[in-house]
Formats: structure tokens, sequence, C-alpha cells
């Protein structure tokens, strides 16, 4: 989406929502201040990172890239005690700050950052936390570049990803969430929103924590960055709706904030950048999903011409409507209609594409709730219908698969691959933390 972005910026010179453009007075945001990120799924082979490569890949490169494409990405195939050795350099050299320059650090920290994407390093980090995780703290205080600050961001969470804990969140994520309200810098605000979401869900933060977090995003998102200072930023604001998304897989009773949430994506809807639209509308999907559960055992089974959308993914459990996610729900398909129909000459044939994809998928649950990600209606030689097609497998023949059948896991995955970028793979097939993202919806929360 990267291209996209540039396009829209510079036809456009900010991006909008409807609520925004209706506002008198508004000032336009110069699009100068907005992070640029590198295309989706890129992978720095390297051990030696340079200036363009330490920038890496953010969550905005995610709506475009499809889900398939995660088994023919490429790997480094760099000898683990290679890239072992290397990250303890990096680690050695983000510790000894006074012997090291902020350029140093830029480089150490990126370096890390590739090293812990490539490879599963539980164990070796275990035995340099201590010691680590203060000195990246350092960069995130007060950093003496932007680059520096993003950088230890970014290997933050990193860090989180590979070993998980309430300790490293306790330790962490407040002064990672001051960034988002608090850095004059909006490369910084983006890459702290991204890196708090990823400490919050693997950090095991509880859940009033989670909640007013979502609370700060969803201010974000209904005011167009304005509310942290950043009006009209199409990359805070795409931040800021995935993060809630992968925050709020993590929450079981989503009915009281479902209404206020539902009107400030359904409002994005309007923007003018395709990602933030994107976003807004796997979102909107995963709410509507969510106002379903499966049915109780005291509860009515289905009656014999009940429609198969009543259970999940068609052939799955019987599920019940809990609430309602949206008060105006053909308003809502009608939009959804033409997102799915785009045709703008101004949008690339991939982004197109991307759209169309999208908001079919989101069309149809909304439609029909119980229908996950890429659902096919075609029917097996069962005559049922296959449900959701969408599969990441690791391992080659004889490995582990997942079908992404539901937008909680898709939001997750999503989020994973921003951060683990081309090294997703990798830690799906060792890394238990990653595995159990996509397989237990709500291990270690208190309902």
């Amino acid at each position: 989406m990267h291209d996209l972005r540039k396009q829209v910026l510079l036809e456009s010179g900010k991006t909008q929502s409807r609520k925004q453009r209706s506002k008198q007075g508004t000032p336009a945001a110069s699009s100068a201040g907005s992070p640029t990120p590198s295309q989706s799924g890129s992978r720095v082979p390297s051990r030696n990172v340079s200036d363009d490569e330490s920038e890496g890949s953010d969550a905005s490169a995610w709506g475009t890239t499809s889900l398939e494409d995660l088994q023919h990405e490429e790997d480094a195939h760099t000898p683990a005690d290679v890239v072992i050795a290397d990250l303890y350099q990096r680690i050695d050299a983000i510790c000894d700050r006074k012997r090291s320059s902020a350029e140093g650090r830029e480089i150490a920290l990126a370096g890390l950052g590739v090293d812990l994407q490539r490879y599963v390093a539980k164990a070796e980090l275990g035995r340099k936390l201590d010691e680590l995780v203060p000195a990246i703290m350092k960069s995130v205080k007060a950093g003496q570049s932007d680059k520096e600050t993003v950088q230890a961001l970014k290997a933050l969470a990193l860090i989180l990803v590979t070993s998980t804990g309430e300790a490293l969140y306790t330790s962490t994520a407040r002064t990672v969430q001051s960034l988002v309200t608090d850095s004059p810098e909006p490369t910084i605000k983006h890459a702290a929103i991204q890196a708090f979401g990823t400490i919050a869900f693997f950090g095991d933060a509880p859940e009033d924590d989670i909640e007013e977090s979502m609370d700060l995003l969803l201010e974000i998102i209904s005011s167009d960055g304005s509310s942290i200072d950043c009006p009209d930023n199409a990359s805070i604001v795409t931040a800021a709706l995935q993060t809630w998304g992968l925050l709020a897989t993590k929450i079981q009773d989503l009915e009281d904030i479902t209404e206020v949430a539902m009107e400030a994506f359904t409002d994005q809807l309007q923007s003018s950048d395709a990602e933030v639209q994107i976003a807004a509308g796997e979102d909107i999907a995963f709410l509507f999903e969510r106002s379903y559960t499966e049915a109780e055992e005291d509860e009515a089974p289905p009656s014999p011409s009940s429609d198969s959308s009543d259970h999940a993914n068609g052939n799955g459990p019987h599920m019940i409507q809990r609430y309602t996610a949206h008060r105006q729900p053909e308003l809502l398909i009608s939009q959804l209609e033409a997102l799915a129909q785009v045709s703008s000459k101004r949008l690339s044939k991939k982004s197109r594409r991307a759209l169309h994809q999208t908001f079919s998928d989101v069309l149809a649950t909304v439609e029909k709730p119980t229908r996950g990600p890429r659902y096919s209606k075609a029917l097996d030689e069962d005559g049922r219908e296959y449900g959701s097609r969408l599969n990441v497998a690791v391992g080659g023949k004889g490995g582990r698969s997942w079908v992404i059948d539901k937008w909680w896991m898709y939001l997750r995955l999503g989020a994973l691959r921003t951060v683990l970028q081309g090294g997703l793979l990798v830690h799906l097939e060792g890394n238990e933390g990653v595995r159990d993202a996509l397989e237990q919806e709500f291990a270690g929360i208190e309902g």
C-alpha cells in the first residue's frame, strides 16, 4: 500500500474521513510528517543493515498483502549459529551505551530486530533481558534521533513476541504509551502505537489496561489523529485501527463498546485512504463476528430448516446473536457493496484488487456474521459449504497448518505479520507464543 498512500497524498495533500471534512476550519496536515513504510513483507537477509533497511515495514503494508503470499516468501537461509553470534554482538553494542553513538545504536537496534525476526531467540534473550530491556528503554525514552527511538520500539516489540510475560509489560508499557500522546514526532507516535499493541497483547496486560488503551485508540480514530496532534494522518489512523482490532480480540464481551466503535469505523469507510478503509472494514467484520457466540447446552437447538449461516463457517457449532452490532445494517451494506466494487482510476490494479477482496469478505460477514474471511459458499461432495478457505502452513509436508476462519485470527495474524514480517513462518513453526495467538482466543484472560 506504500505506492497507494504516496499517490493519494500527492493528489489530495491530506487524508480525511467524512466527519473530519465536515468540520469547519480544520487545518490541512502536511504529508511530510507521515511515516513511510517499506514494501509489504520485506525482509533483510543480510547482517549489515542499511539506513533504508533499518526503517523496516509497518502495519500499513498488511492491508494489501495476500495471506497466501506467506507461503512464497523467501527465507534468508542464514545458519542459526551465524544469527546467534550476530545477535549477541548487537546486544553488547546496545548495552554498552558509554562507547556508542546514536548512529551506532540505530544500526545495532535495527540489526537486533532483523535477528529476532529470522530466529526464535527465546533462550538467548533470557540470559540478557535484565540488561537489554533497560538499555533499550533508554533509547525509547531519550533517543538522540527519531530513528533510534523508532528502532528501539520495534526491537522492544520483537522481544515481547519472543519472550512473553507480564513483567516485561509492567516495565515498558506506560513509557511506550506516553509516546503516543506526548511525542512531537508522527513517526515515533506511529511506531509507539504499533509497539504498544504488541507489548499489551504478548505481555498479558490486565483487561482494564487493554480497555483503557482501546479508548485512547478510538479517540485517535474518531478524530482522524487530531487527538494526538496528528490531524489527517492516514498512517496514524491505520495503525490505531489495526492496534484497536488486535487488542479487542483479547476482550470477551464487547457489547458495551460496540456502538461507539462501530460509528467510528463506519465513518472511516469514507476516508480517502484505502489503507484506512481496509483496516476499518476488518474491524467492522470482527465486531459483527463477536456479536455471535456459540449456543449453550440449554439453549434451543436449530430447527431442521435453519440456514447454515447460523453455524460457524457453515459447518461448525450453532451460533446465536447476543446483541445488535449495527443499528442501520442496510446502510452499511450499501457502503460495503460500493467498496467491494470500487473502480477508481487513481488506484493501482493491485490496490483495487485488495479493496475488492477485503470488502467482499467484510460484506459476507456483515450479511451473515458466522462467516469468516475468504468464505466460500461452494458445496463439497456432501453438499455442505466449504466455508473459509484461507490457510497458513509451516513445516512443509507433514507440518502444521491453520485455517484462518475467524476474524479474530485474521486480525492477530495481520499484527504478527507487521511485527515479524518475513520471519512470520519461522515464528509460527518455532515460537509457542505466536502459535497460541492463533489457537487460543482467550488464553490468560479473566472474563
